[in-house]
């Protein structure tokens, strides 16, 4: 498994986790990585397992949630030539693949009941047996585990086996989201920026502008460090002008004339007697004095344009007519300035 992403952070956070993943490396035994959609948990698999005594031997990667729930089983403990309607010939699972070696089972938490009964008994005696099969198969595998789930709460929930859970979690290594290491962002948009602008030919790597660095700052990242990566790339390679990247691209979809649900559309068609769009209402007024209204109409205001720029203080300045300061004071009169934090 070769990657071209490295792992890379100097935030406190997230070298705690690296220094927790390092020193249980080096044991044979069971690891459970914890941690959001895009926080780099495959990468941390595959520091596991250099970092091994396993190191020159299979690492072999199985993504639980990209298969039908009838097909996993047979994915992980192979099966037999007839053992089901398509199998015409014998096949090895990914036990078998990564005998002497990891195994990285990502989406731990989809799999069903059934399948993590078998599990559960190769993890605890070593043996598998394949489907169609009544013979055991012997197999020495290390196995690492990714989810983005709190598993206890589905073990409380009767959805994932407390036993297995205690067998996997020998130790447990939770990556901090990119928003709990701010001291990372810019570390990392330096290193994706640098690495595409070689990629696609330019001599020298421009860096960012205070624009760009302030947008890439206040954003929340919900995708992490995945998000980080395509968006400082999606920016390199459509920045035409000399000089510092300025803007950062975050929302790919981003256009006056991408297609709407059919909720938002219905409501963006709702005119009134002069056929302009709604603005927020001032009908529920209660008895309140003129400036109370306005008031409450530009916190409205602000409210839902700070949701459709996503949170973004520039791209909503831009899109009120505001400068970025004035935006600024706006919310912090309304008390918004934390809104979508």
């Amino acid at each position: 498994m070769e990657r071209t992403t490295q792992v890379i952070g100097q935030s406190g956070p997230f070298l705690d986790a690296l220094e927790r993943a390092s020193r249980a490396a080096a044991l044979d035994r069971p690891v459970l990585v914890i941690g959001e959609r895009g926080t780099g948990k495959e990468l941390v698999a595959e520091r596991l397992h250099r970092l091994s005594g396993r190191w020159d031997q299979p690492l072999v990667v199985m993504n639980c949630a990209a298969l039908p729930e009838t097909l996993i089983e047979a994915e992980l403990f192979g099966h037999e030539a007839g053992s089901f309607t398509g199998a015409s010939k014998g096949r090895a699972g990914r036990f078998e693949e990564a005998d002497g070696g990891t195994l990285f089972m990502d989406e731990l938490g989809t799999l069903s009941m059934a399948a993590q009964d078998r599990l559960l008994r190769a993890v605890e005696y070593g043996e598998i047996t394949r489907i169609g099969s009544s013979r055991a198969i012997r197999v020495d595998v290390r196995i690492v585990a990714a989810t983005n789930e709190h598993l206890p709460d589905r073990v409380e929930r009767g959805t994932f086996r407390a036993d297995l859970l205690d067998r996997l979690s020998f130790e447990v290594v939770t990556l901090p989201p990119l928003r709990a290491r701010p001291g990372d962002i810019l570390v990392l948009a330096d290193f994706f920026g640098r690495r595409m602008s070689a990629e696609i030919g330019r001599d020298e790597w421009p860096g960012f502008g205070p624009n760009a660095v302030d947008m890439l700052m206040e954003y929340r990242w919900p995708g992490n460090v995945r998000e980080l990566r395509n968006a400082v790339e999606r920016s390199v390679y459509r920045w035409e002008r000399p000089g510092a990247i300025d803007h950062v691209e975050i929302d790919p979809f981003a256009s006056p004339y991408r297609p709407q649900s059919p909720v938002k559309a219905a409501a963006s068609t709702t005119t009134d007697v002069a056929g302009k769009a709604e603005e927020p209402s001032l009908t529920d007024d209660n008895g309140d004095d003129f400036k109370t209204r306005v008031n409450r109409f530009e916190r409205q205001l602000l409210t839902r344009a700070m949701a459709d720029a996503r949170y973004n203080q520039r791209t909503c300045a831009d899109a009120l007519g505001l400068t970025y300061d004035q935006l600024r004071h706006a919310l912090k009169r309304h008390g918004l300035l934390g809104q979508g934090g």
